[in-house]
């Protein structure tokens, strides 16, 4: 038998010998950092299968629920956030379906809107049934310029078809 006692694995200090298992593995009983006592395999501690009596597992689930934690969302892909994401990718990012009709034709995002919670701030939670849109179909996004719109609100503020095809084969709009 290896003695390990006060030796320190993660969050464990093994104590002393406790048993055997039926396949003559020694249980070692190991303080942990938090105060509990627990018994582990002696091969669990020196692998590092184990590092606490389970308290790790809660500290590093709730730091990663914590960094989820943005804008009361607690990490969700929200309707709120997809809008936020859609909107930085159409104007931002060539290889996008929409980048030619958005980012292609100049409308930006303003530097504010680069953080989902500058964002968030200024248009709060996106209502339902309602979509991101900009109030001048010429202008960017920006707060002055955006709203939640519902799509009949959207359909009657869209470019001209002559814009848009003009947008598309690249040509000046004829007088």
């Amino acid at each position: 038998m290896l003695d390990i006692t006060n030796q320190r694995f993660g969050r464990l200090v093994a104590q002393w010998p406790a048993g055997q298992t039926p396949d003559r593995k020694v249980i070692w009983l190991c303080l942990c950092d938090c105060s509990r006592l627990v018994t582990v395999i002696g091969n669990n501690l020196r692998s590092g299968g184990t590092v606490s009596c389970g308290c790790a597992q809660k500290l590093i689930a709730s730091a990663c629920s914590a960094m989820k934690m943005k804008h009361g969302h607690s990490g969700k892909r929200t309707p709120t956030y997809f809008s936020w994401r859609n909107m930085r990718q159409r104007c931002n990012y060539p290889k996008d379906v929409n980048y030619v009709r958005y980012g292609g034709r100049g409308v930006t995002v303003c530097e504010r809107w680069n953080t989902f919670e500058n964002f968030i701030a200024d248009m709060g939670e996106r209502p339902a049934a309602r979509t991101l849109d900009r109030i001048d179909p010429y202008g960017n996004y920006e707060p002055a310029n955006c709203r939640w719109a519902t799509r009949s609100e959207q359909e009657a503020n869209k470019r001209g078809k002559r814009d848009i095809l003009r947008t598309k084969i690249e040509l000046p709009l004829a007088a």
